[in-house]
């Protein structure tokens, strides 16, 4: 996650803070002498407002992306145009000539409450999809310009006690500090533990304490400014109101962005999980982030579409590798078959698995299927874990038999990399020579070039694919791409059903799967690689048309 040098624009143009128009001495119509406490406090504060200006950024950024997809695109958009924000900011300051404090708490009250109720209030917008980039773009410049008028304001203050270059030498430090310790907390600490919402009221509360504590350390010899109290304490109110609302507002926020009643939802370091409940049949569904992973009048097409094509070709198989797939229900079609000896399931979030073996809805569905002890739970990242399981698996030859790789769409640059041509790559090394490997693939019908570009992809790690499709009501046309080695005498289009219970594929349908339509039949894709991340554009492209 991408994180700007958040002042170097604030404090740029040295030549207008020290003009003289801003002369940097005690010649100012509100120039006391700062105390030595005082001046303690205003260098504390310098790194709580830059532990906060970044927060705001990454929050909004966050929001955004998981929203709208594409996190680079969010990122990128969304730090490129708060540093712009911070250099109007900075360059506002040359126009603000005294009353220094008072403009300084002034900018921390509406700074904390524009910044605390950012993330509430794009979610609150997302339906009416139009005012969505409007809004969050004006967030952006508000809360932007408003930091950038901090860190001016606060050197000039400063320098009242200290000379200018030693002021600026001893914000511009804190001013990293902070903006390392909002960096960091924010995706291990902040967003884990208190999510979008709360995450974001929180931070508010802290950059309001700023200016709290800022009337109380400077209101004896800046009386004027005890007046902005009622304000802040307006602001510290309504924070706090939110905060306490927070469970709330995010189900009516997520209300609005789901059709079914939510039954279930968590914030985890990985994720977003939602999971749904039709009001009158009780469908399940579940949600990763906004995108939905299954509804359950339908997932055993895809499921079975996704497992017994693969379990079925070569020999019979033993060992298998599920990547993703935390729902249990790839597994309960792969322990039908009582060749099968062992299961390694890699996914990356033990909330997902976690939850998938303890609440009734999904049990029902996936039959428990986590809790056979044939079935291995790794949480680690799929392309680490591959990567690193060669080294072990060339030393007892235990190779996978089949790899089914039952994971997300590659709807950011995260999620691309588990279908480049370096992670098939890896899978081909840990693969058997008479193993197979499947993957799903999207839809070739809304994304025909992102489906077609996996295909182009596992071909050029020297595998040889078969691609197949089914329909799936809740998905419309969904695809898969079944794979064996360049080198192996099977033919990946030539698989027969094997004898075990199943509720929808048949060794009659099995034909007619394997034919695309022109308007999804195979067109000219280029190879997706870790280096140029194509997929997941042509995979936005693709949704966005």
């Amino acid at each position: 996650m991408p994180a700007p040098a958040p002042r170097v624009l604030a404090l740029a143009s040295s030549d207008a803070l020290s003009s003289p128009q801003f002369p940097s001495t005690h010649s100012q119509s509100t120039g006391q002498t700062l105390t030595t406490y005082q001046t303690g406090w205003l260098l504390l504060s310098v790194l709580i407002v830059a532990l906060c200006g970044i927060a705001y950024e990454l929050i909004i950024a966050a929001v955004s992306s998981y929203l709208l997809g594409n996190s680079i695109a969010q990122f990128s958009i969304t730090i490129g145009l708060f540093m712009f924000a911070m250099g109007i900011g900075s360059y506002l300051t040359k126009f603000i000539h005294e009353h220094l404090v008072e403009r300084f708490i002034q900018i921390e009250i509406a700074v904390a409450l524009v910044g605390g109720i950012s993330a509430a209030l794009l979610f609150v917008v997302f339906p009416y999809y139009a005012l969505y980039k409007p809004v969050m773009y004006s967030l952006i410049l508000a809360i932007g310009t408003l930091v950038g008028l901090e860190i001016p304001l606060l050197t000039r203050i400063l320098s009242r006690s200290n000379s200018f270059s030693e002021s600026l030498a001893h914000v511009l430090s804190l001013d990293y500090i902070g903006a390392l310790i909002g960096s960091i907390a924010f995706p291990l600490l902040l967003l884990p533990s208190l999510g979008l919402f709360r995450s974001s009221f929180a931070i508010g509360l802290l950059n309001i304490s700023v200016a709290i504590i800022a009337i109380a350390m400077l209101g004896r010899t800046h009386p004027a400014i005890r007046r902005f109290l009622k304000y802040a304490i307006l602001v510290i109110a309504l924070l706090f109101s939110g905060l306490l609302a927070s469970s709330w507002i995010t189900t009516f926020a997520e209300g609005q962005l789901f059709a079914n009643e939510i039954i279930y939802s968590e914030q985890t370091p990985y994720q977003r999980i939602v999971l749904t409940s039709h009001p009158r049949n009780g469908e399940v569904r579940l949600y990763l982030d906004g995108h939905l992973q299954f509804a359950g009048s339908d997932e055993y097409r895809y499921h079975e579409s996704l497992v017994h094509p693969v379990m079925s070709i070569g020999k019979t198989p033993r060992r298998i590798l599920v990547l993703g797939g935390g729902d249990g229900l790839a597994i309960r079609e792969i322990l039908k078959f009582q060749s099968v000896e062992s299961i390694d399931l890699v996914d990356i979030d033990p909330s997902m698995t976690a939850l998938s073996a303890r609440a009734n809805p999904l049990r029902k569905l996936n039959g428990e299927s986590l809790a056979d002890p044939r079935v291995h739970l790794i949480h680690e990242d799929a392309f680490n874990y591959v990567r690193e399981a060669y080294g072990r698996l060339s030393k007892s030859g235990d190779w996978y038999d089949c790899i089914i790789a039952d994971l997300p769409d590659p709807h950011n640059e995260v999620l691309n990399k588990l279908y480049c041509k370096e992670f098939y790559g890896l899978m081909h090394r840990v693969l058997a020579d008479d193993g197979a490997f499947v993957t799903q693939s999207g839809s070739p019908f809304i994304t025909r070039e992102a489906f077609w570009c996996v295909a182009e992809t596992m071909e050029a790690a020297d595998f040889r694919v078969a691609s197949y499709q089914t329909h799936l009501n809740s998905f419309g046309e969904w695809g898969f791409h079944l794979a064996v080695k360049g080198s192996s005498d099977m033919d990946p289009s030539l698989f027969k059903l094997a004898s075990v219970p199943r509720r929808y594929l048949s060794d009659e349908l099995l034909p007619s799967l394997r034919v695309f339509p022109s308007d999804t039949e195979r067109v000219v894709s280029p190879v997706n690689s870790l280096f140029e991340p194509k997929l997941y554009m042509l995979y936005e492209a693709g949704l966005n048309r």
